[in-house]
């Protein structure tokens, strides 16, 4: 249906119609314009809250657990998720809010046009009308006169006392009424015929025409906002295979979380590579007690020893044993800080090893990219002496000799590195052969542990050492004082070497001895792996120093011997 036809008469509705379907489009956009803000502070959040949880520190020194590795995997489809969000603000923004903003300044100007030539032609209409209606105007005026002329003529022409100059005025003043009576209404038949005419122009060609442009017009914002809403739900649809995609990375990442993966990381980054403790001796507090023949029990232990045993410890002495003891125990609580050292000996064996591991192959990688760097050289050089218009050969000299002394370095420092780690690997593997014996000979009878852990089938080592207790009574009827303790206090440990001290050690915590730079210690256990060596003091003191503070010298003929400080 054509609104030039249907809708002739209805300018203003038309007028009112078409400002209303503008004020909607506009309605629509601002509605697009607050979802995509929506969207574009969505994604924003989301970059925000992936940014807060992702790591600070580098990925060297994050967790490599699965659940942790799995989250940060999340975090990054997350952050993807957030990005595909953004794009559908951009999308709404391009395709949809600036395209609806352009096109209704289009339909604004479009509808300015169409109304402006509706009402000239309107006005156009309403002239003819008026110039018509004077001209019906006049010509009724005009008949008006001429029949009062008509009137006057007839009366004076009846009246026998009115002269013959009168009668002849009004028959000229009648003449001259009628003749423009006559004229008038052929002007108005005229301009009644040319109204006639404009109106049905009017009503028939300039309106239809007008209107149906504004049909069209508005036909067509109708058609737009159809677009518009495809549009708006295209740019959610274009994205759902890339979100899905993001969807599914989550859930992979929950499906590689592993526990037992996680586990053996836990064990690989906090195994220290230390024996486990041994066992601890039975102290027999009731030797003071005297035994009588009633009591029909028989000593076993030699008479000498008996008294040994039985003689009263004095109370320095005592004190000092007891500290001794509580000083080793400091491997299964905190150790004591010491400044980090550059062979990594003041960590546990088996973290030692790790970090020797990771620095030789930073140092690896660094060494081939030293190489890599004065082959490139050396080829440019070369390319510079066949061709010297290219470059001088010599300005690269001083380049390749720093690049050869770099790869001397970092050769030098692999090497020691290695050194320091075979020296660790080697150290780990008899340790795993010690506790290897251990477990073969721990139930034989005659086995004893000797202070480093491993065991001995020397019986005759009983003989020169009684007071070296195995970790366990070999039989029942053994003296409960036989016991193979490092803590023990009736003699001092032996004398294996001696130490200068190369630096001052404060031996503030617990377990630690104090020495000052150039002090000369003994040694009397060497160390285990994990950075520390046990010394004794002139003073009879003892504790732990690190063993990189100090410069050790072994003594193989004092091994084993048992010297005296006093």
């Amino acid at each position: 249906m054509s609104w030039g036809t249907e809708l002739w008469d209805q300018f203003e509705n038309l007028d009112k119609h078409t400002q209303w379907g503008i004020d909607f489009l506009e309605r629509y956009a601002k509605f697009v314009k607050e979802r995509l803000e929506i969207e574009q502070n969505y994604a924003k959040q989301l970059r925000n809250l992936v940014k807060k949880y992702c790591p600070k520190r580098s990925k060297d020194e994050e967790p490599r657990f699965t659940s942790c590795l799995s989250f940060y995997s999340i975090l990054g489809e997350l952050n993807d998720y957030a990005g595909q969000r953004e794009v559908v603000a951009e999308e709404m923004s391009h395709r949809v809010y600036n395209e609806l903003m352009r096109y209704s300044q289009e339909l604004k100007a479009e509808r300015k046009h169409h109304l402006q030539e509706g009402r000239k032609a309107q006005q156009f209409l309403d002239q003819c009308w008026k110039q018509m209606d004077n001209s019906k105007k006049k010509f009724e005026r005009e008949c008006r006169e001429a029949e009062k002329a008509q009137m006057t003529y007839d009366r004076l022409d009846n009246d026998i006392n009115a002269t013959k100059s009168e009668v002849e005025k009004a028959k000229a003043q009648l003449y001259m009424r009628t003749h423009m009576a006559d004229e008038s209404k052929n002007e108005y038949a005229a301009q009644l015929q040319n109204f006639n005419g404009e109106q049905w122009k009017h009503f028939n060609n300039s309106i239809p025409h007008i209107f149906k442009n504004l049909q069209d017009m508005d036909e067509r914002r109708t058609v737009k906002l159809g677009e518009t809403y495809r549009s708006f739900a295209e740019a959610e649809r274009r994205v759902i295979p890339i979100i899905s995609k993001c969807l599914d990375g989550m859930v992979s990442a929950a499906k590689a979380v592993d526990d037992r993966r996680d586990s053996t990381i836990v064990v690989e980054s906090f195994k220290s590579g230390f024996d486990p403790p041994g066992d601890f001796p039975f102290e027999d507090f009731s030797q003071n007690l005297s035994r009588t023949g009633s009591d029909g029990t028989i000593s076993n232990t030699p008479k000498g020893e008996r008294e040994r045993d039985l003689a009263p410890v004095p109370r320095s002495e005592a004190k000092h044993t007891i500290g001794r003891s509580k000083n080793k125990l400091w491997l299964f609580g905190k150790k004591p800080k010491v400044p980090s050292l550059e062979d990594f000996s003041h960590l546990p064996p088996e973290q030692r090893r790790k970090r020797l591991q990771q620095k030789i192959d930073e140092l690896n990688r660094e060494l081939q990219k030293e190489t890599d760097q004065r082959d490139a050289l050396n080829k440019m050089k070369d390319v510079y002496e066949k061709n010297p218009q290219m470059g001088d050969p010599n300005s690269l000299q001083p380049k390749i000799s720093e690049t050869n002394c770099n790869i001397q370095k970092l050769r030098s420092e692999i090497h020691k590195n290695e050194t320091w780690l075979s020296e660790v690997e080697g150290k780990q593997s008899s340790r795993g052969d010690r506790r290897h014996s251990a477990d073969n000979h721990h139930h034989t009878p005659h086995g004893r542990e000797s202070p480093e852990g491993s065991y001995t089938d020397d019986t005759s080592q009983e003989h020169h050492t009684p007071h070296r207790r195995p970790a366990q009574p070999a039989q029942p009827n053994h003296d409960p004082h036989e016991f193979d303790d490092e803590f023990d206090d009736d003699d001092p440990l032996p004398v294996i070497g001696h130490c200068k001290a190369l630096y001052s050690f404060d031996g503030q915590n617990e377990g630690t001895l104090t020495m000052a730079e150039d002090e000369i210690l003994y040694i009397i256990e060497e160390d285990k792996g994990d950075g520390w060596t046990r010394a004794r003091k002139q003073s009879g003191e003892e504790g732990y120093v690190p063993t990189s503070y100090v410069e050790i010298t072994i003594e193989k003929n004092s091994k084993g011997t048992r010297l005296s400080l006093c």
